[in-house]
């Protein structure tokens, strides 16, 4: 499989950025948002195969060799944080299957920006993390947020179509005990499947300390199988929670792509991330990175800025600041989800990073 994916063209080192385009100046977009957060993709590969996101068998992953090295990923890091990016969440499929997956925290974590050093944050299905956790956080990991959409058995093996219920529990207990904070649970809700336990699911997360955060299901799988007709919405979410608790907003929700509630007056909260229902495109703050040098500034892109010449055939960190400022001045206003020419992405979510 190679990089360049059918339908989802490549920008050139050469494209011009638009406004100013020197390292250290901020990351703006045309419709004056600010970019603050990158989101790392450290490999395509998982092992769960959750039904939404990727198929049970023949996946065509990316070549070994068009994945970024440590040394690639850490010289865009440092002009992305030069450049005013406080934030890098390392993602995948699932970061923590990559080898040098501690090297990796080690070297970001140095990294300082106008404001400070970087923080570091992690999306992981957990089940490596009793094994590699004390070593993530001695390297500087900040927070985590753990992938679990049932805690019934059956119905994980089903969704993730592998018997690891147990191994992703023991990964939310170590979480809860680093005392890394705050730590969020992640569940995408599904009709038919686990939207009769998001209560079961919320109490669960309040007994290890943690936010449940749900997530309405996006059209990222791989199989393109997705049905707007067949999702739980926000609204659905909160009518179910609101029958068990007093739902309460929390103000100043900034770039976040969670609106937050306290429950029966706090100190619980719970977030809904309703990508579809109720975009928060206009405070987005987001850019991503491909586990294959591919930046792109929407999780729903079909347009996609390689890298990959720059750091691999002599480019300078000013091309690589090019390169991040002409894909964030394409950065449209919203994703147009509801637009009947909407286009699913050709790769899955998987590919993408989370």
């Amino acid at each position: 499989m190679t990089a360049l994916m059918v339908g989802m063209p490549r920008a050139r080192p050469a494209v011009a950025a638009t406004g100013p385009a020197a390292i250290g100046d901020p990351l703006v977009d045309t419709h004056g948002r600010v970019h603050r957060d990158l989101r790392i993709s450290l490999t395509d590969r998982c092992s769960l195969r959750c039904t939404y996101c990727m198929p049970e068998q023949g996946n065509e992953w990316l070549a070994r060799e068009s994945i970024l090295t440590l040394e690639e990923i850490e010289r865009i890091a440092r002009v992305a944080a030069a450049d005013g990016i406080s934030t890098f969440r390392l993602t995948g499929g699932e970061p923590l299957l990559r080898r040098d997956i501690v090297d990796v925290v080690r070297r970001l974590s140095a990294i300082e920006g106008p404001a400070g050093p970087v923080q570091i944050a992690m999306t992981t299905n957990g089940i490596r993390l009793p094994e590699v956790l004390p070593d993530l956080a001695a390297a500087g990991l900040s927070r985590l947020n753990i992938s679990i959409d049932t805690i019934r058995r059956d119905r994980f093996a089903a969704l993730t179509r592998r018997d690891r219920l147990d191994d992703v529990l023991e990964g939310i207990a170590a979480a809860a005990a680093s005392g890394l904070a705050p730590l969020k649970l992640n569940a995408v809700a599904m009709r038919g499947v686990n939207d009769d336990e998001l209560v079961d699911l919320v109490d669960f997360a309040i007994g290890q300390g943690a936010q449940l955060r749900f997530i309405e299901q996006m059209p990222l799988d791989a199989g393109h199988t997705w049905d707007r007709t067949q999702m739980v919405t926000r609204d659905e979410i909160l009518a179910a929670l609101a029958a068990r608790w007093t739902l309460t907003p929390v103000p100043g929700r900034g770039g976040a792509p969670a609106e937050r509630w306290t429950l029966d007056g706090g100190p619980h909260t719970v977030g809904v991330i309703a990508s579809v229902t109720a975009p928060f495109c206009g405070d987005c703050d987001r850019l991503r990175l491909t586990a294959d040098g591919q930046l792109r500034n929407c999780l729903f892109s079909t347009t996609e800025f390689d890298l990959v010449p720059v750091l691999r055939q002599g480019g300078t960190d000013e091309d690589i600041d090019r390169m991040l400022r002409s894909c964030v001045a394409r950065k449209l206003p919203g994703h147009a989800i509801d637009d009947p020419g909407f286009l699913q992405p050709a790769r899955g979510m998987n590919a993408i990073g989370g």
